[in-house]
């Protein structure tokens, strides 16, 4: 969900960028930014499952095998549970939108803006984006109380 959700914001903010710098077919750097986006996202989610199912095998021992008729629940009950084990639950929940967003930066910068990477090119924009939707969100309320 949170992927998805960071998904919709960097395709939004590279269609501006592409629009404000007037490199023209916006429609197709917003594409090639999403469809890189989704499969980071897809490969880190498989790869970190890996992770989660070979750290719980090794907690199972050898009657841990997992058929796909089994759709019991996943919830490690053992090392997961701890704080280390939060951080590390976060960190797993949050990384594939963070390199999708990465990436998606660095295909702005470089290939979109022709530039080189730098902190304020790679993600310059982002704050004005949303600023420049809530001001819109507002004149659009105020329009809409005036009628």
């Amino acid at each position: 969900m949170i992927g998805a959700m960071v998904m919709i914001f960097v395709a939004i903010w590279i269609y501006q960028s592409a629009i404000k710098n007037n490199t023209g077919n916006a429609v197709m750097w917003a594409c090639i930014a999403a469809g890189v986006f989704l499969a980071s996202q897809l490969l880190l989610v498989n790869f970190q499952v890996f992770l989660l199912e070979e750290f719980r095998a090794d907690k199972g021992g050898d009657n841990y095998e997992r058929d796909l008729t089994s759709i019991g629940d996943r919830k490690n009950e053992g090392g997961f549970q701890s704080g280390g084990g939060v951080f590390l639950s976060l960190l797993l929940e949050l990384m594939p939108p963070v390199v999708g967003l990465l990436l998606a930066a660095v295909i702005r910068a470089v290939f979109m803006l022709k530039q080189g990477i730098s902190i304020n090119t790679l993600f310059g924009g982002i704050i004005e984006m949303f600023t420049e939707t809530f001001a819109a969100m507002l004149n659009s309320f105020k329009e809409g109380l005036k009628k």
